[in-house]
């Protein structure tokens, strides 16, 4: 083996390493999550599922059972590491999303994934964007809002949000629909995070003075 054939095997070992240990790493928090999980919900049977989103990177997902019930929900890897390395009480923000749909009566899979783009195109326009936009609004019964989508020029397609009453420096929020799409297919609610970026837009304009 001659030297230059070396120089050109260490990138391909060091990406190797970075791979495995990520893996790794991957793996380690999915095993504490569902640990986790045992604890929180000890009276249901805990399954697991790692996966991969392409913009959003590595995702779990959960499933507890108890006798015929069972009952998903998934969560991005970045956000449970944020909650778990600085929320004490993070824990309980993990299981909070299962309990309201504990609550229901009947069972909760995670959503089978649209098909084709012109099933994607339906799932948007006819329930995931009404249905954030319904809800962003009754949020704020006092305030006239904004909602409408647009085109970002890094993140594509995107809805955006606003105060009607806020005319001047940051008064819009915008989130990819491809993330609002995810978050439905985790069992999630996708209007959530539209509601905290109003929230502190609420906050900044001080619009409930």
């Amino acid at each position: 083996m001659t030297e230059k054939d070396i120089d050109t095997q260490v990138p391909v070992d060091n990406e190797q390493d970075q791979e495995r240990e990520q893996a790794q790493i991957i793996m380690t928090w999915f095993q504490h999550i569902q640990e986790v999980m045992k604890e929180q919900f000890p009276e249901y049977e805990v399954d697991g599922q790692i996966g991969n989103n392409p913009t959003y990177g590595p995702m779990f997902a959960f499933t507890l059972k108890n006798d015929e019930k069972s009952t998903s929900c998934g969560f991005f890897l970045n956000e449970i590491m944020r909650n778990f390395q600085t929320n004490p009480n993070a824990g309980l923000w993990l299981s909070s999303f299962f309990v309201d749909l504990l609550r229901s009566p009947e069972n909760h899979p995670l959503p089978n994934p649209p098909q084709s783009e012109d099933d994607a195109k339906e799932l948007l326009d006819k329930h995931i964007v009404p249905y954030c936009a319904a809800t962003v609004r009754e949020e704020f019964p006092d305030q006239k809002i904004y909602v409408d989508l647009e085109l970002h020029e890094e993140h594509g397609p995107v809805l955006e949000a606003g105060f009607v009453a806020v005319e001047d420096g940051n008064n819009t929020c915008a989130l990819p629909l491809q993330y609002l799409m995810t978050l439905y297919l985790l069992n999630r609610d996708p209007a959530e995070p539209l509601i905290q970026a109003m929230y502190r837009l609420y906050e900044e304009n001080n619009l409930g003075q």
